[in-house]
């Protein structure tokens, strides 16, 4: 019987060259094999990690919050239902903190005391020429046309002016067109100015006054009014603009 040289013969070839890929393959497999092994290894570490950086993050948290290391579990379900009012706590104490660095001004706000006192008309008698509110009128001794920022109240030389209303005196002045003039701080953006005055004022800078309070008497000073009757000039500031004093006195 003939022997079979595989040396030789195609059959030998064909083992040999599948033989090289079944080893291929079977390195490829370990190789995969190796792979998913170590992958499995890491997820289990990375797992491990995770649940070990939740227990310190609980843990940090339960200490920043001042909660005692306590293995109670209804103890720590306990106080963890308190931390919004913790959290309040802490945020009103650090805010109690800060206030008390900065520095708290006492001195009262610089606003003008309303005054609540009666007001008067200073003087009884007809208004001759009413508040003109910006609107131009003729005046009897420039013969021009002018606006009347004030009232006149008609009088007899002499008799006596009163304060409107409680105040303390601004500045007395003889003024070349107003003549003697009192002008008043009452208070509350209010500024009254009495003109056509004697000389003979009873009053003087700074003194406090109260409401009906004799202040002067009527005189004929006023050199931009004298063709007009005997009276008293009137006039009333509010904030800085003058107003209608009879509306401001008497509103109805």
């Amino acid at each position: 019987m003939k022997k079979i040289n595989f040396s030789d013969s195609r059959f030998s070839k064909m083992v040999a060259g599948k033989g090289f890929y079944i080893t291929l393959f079977c390195s490829l497999l370990a190789i995969g094999v190796a792979a998913f092994i170590a992958y499995n290894r890491s997820l289990d570490r990375l797992s491990n990690e995770g649940q070990n950086l939740n227990m310190q993050v609980t843990t940090s948290s339960q200490n920043e919050w001042g909660f005692p290391d306590d293995d109670d579990a209804d103890a720590v379900d306990h106080k963890q239902h308190d931390v919004p009012k913790d959290t309040t706590t802490t945020t009103t104490t650090a805010t109690t903190t800060t206030s008390k660095k900065e520095p708290i001004s006492t001195k009262p706000a610089n606003k003008p005391v309303k005054n609540t006192q009666p007001m008067v008309m200073p003087i009884n008698g007809e208004v001759i020429n009413p508040f003109s509110d910006g609107e131009l009128v003729k005046s009897k001794t420039l013969g021009s046309w002018k606006t009347h920022d004030g009232i006149d109240i008609a009088a007899k030389v002499g008799d006596n002016v009163k304060s409107m209303t409680d105040g303390t005196v601004k500045a007395i002045k003889e003024d070349p067109l107003w003549g003697v003039c009192i002008i008043i701080d009452h208070g509350d953006g209010l500024e009254a100015h009495y003109c056509n005055l004697s000389p003979g004022v009873t009053v003087k800078v700074d003194q406090d006054v109260k409401a009906g309070q004799v202040i002067g008497s009527v005189g004929e000073t006023a050199e931009i009014e004298v063709k007009e009757d005997p009276h008293l000039h009137f006039g009333v500031r509010k904030d800085g603009k003058w107003v209608d004093p009879v509306k401001l006195i008497n509103p109805l």
